[in-house]
């Protein structure tokens, strides 16, 4: 009976043409779902107070992805994602339901300046000058997607630091880790992830030196804390090129790089989200 229950599950969504992986999906991930339909326009998802578009599967006929970031602070349950499309001139609704669950990450404790945890009127200024620059850029979605191959990994080291560690900053829980923490010493080259389009490179308080990379609909890899800068805004970068060097620029305790991706201006962890479109021939 359990057997056939399963037949059925599978050929219900078969039937429906989607499907999310993963299903169950940790807090500041990053989840696919796929959809296949012939003949639609338009089509959409809501996921919570998220609204998503999806866009073609490359090289597959009928076939469209959306990844959904799952925000860090996201409340742990089952939540309802409502599909649209229009086929035959008429809206057409789909749900499937995604398990947020919890990601566990780990605690650390962080001692730095004074000054880099409690700032001054100058540097809130400063500081709040800059977020509000990134979102900027992280909320627009490019409709094209420069992706040709995978994924690589900026460098290829020990990781120091996990994405999602709570921080404690001398004593305080300010936030929890951004990204990964990639072992360099300063001046070793980092190397763009992927093909893409450089949309900032400038210095930054807590970031230090940065760039920060589109990879078209709504994908961008971050690369902080940098000695140089080799690219500037506007340049197209190829996957493998040396953005730049690493170092200890901004809020750091030594030279490292600070790894990180935004998703539809969410961060999730990189490499959780390498992986998952790696896995699926995203590109």
């Amino acid at each position: 009976m359990k057997k056939i229950l399963l037949i059925l599950i599978s050929f219900f969504i078969v039937l429906n043409g989607i499907e999310i992986k993963p299903k169950n999906v940790k807090n500041a991930n990053t989840a696919l779902l796929i959809l296949e339909e012939k003949n639609i326009k338009n089509p959409k998802l809501t996921f919570d107070s998220q609204n998503i578009d999806f866009y073609s599967y490359p090289n597959k006929k009928d076939k469209y992805y959306a990844l959904i970031p799952i925000s860090y602070y996201k409340e742990k349950k089952d939540f309802r994602i409502i599909i649209s499309y229009i086929k035959n001139e008429k809206k057409v609704f789909k749900g499937i339901t995604i398990n947020v669950i919890d990601g566990k990450y780990k605690s650390e404790t962080i001692n730095v300046s004074k000054g880099k945890v409690t700032l001054s009127i100058k540097n809130k200024a400063r500081v709040q000058k800059e977020y509000e620059e990134a979102m900027s850029i992280y909320k627009t979605v490019s409709p094209k997607l420069y992706l040709k191959e995978k994924f690589i990994y900026p460098i290829n080291s020990k990781i120091t630091s996990e994405f999602g560690t709570k921080r404690v900053y001398n004593g305080t829980l300010k936030s929890y880790h951004s990204g990964t923490d990639f072992k360099a010493k300063i001046g070793t080259k980092i190397k763009a992830v992927n093909d893409g389009i450089v949309v900032l490179s400038k210095n930054r308080f807590y970031a230090g030196n940065s760039i920060v990379i589109d990879h078209g609909q709504g994908i961008y890899s971050c690369y902080y804390h940098l000695s140089k800068l080799n690219l500037k805004i506007g340049q197209k970068v190829k996957k493998g090129e040396v953005v730049g060097l690493s170092g200890d620029t901004g809020r750091v305790t030594g030279p490292h790089l600070h790894f990180a991706f935004r998703v539809h201006g969410i961060q999730v962890d990189p490499l959780q989200l390498i992986t998952l479109i790696n896995k699926n021939n995203i590109y």
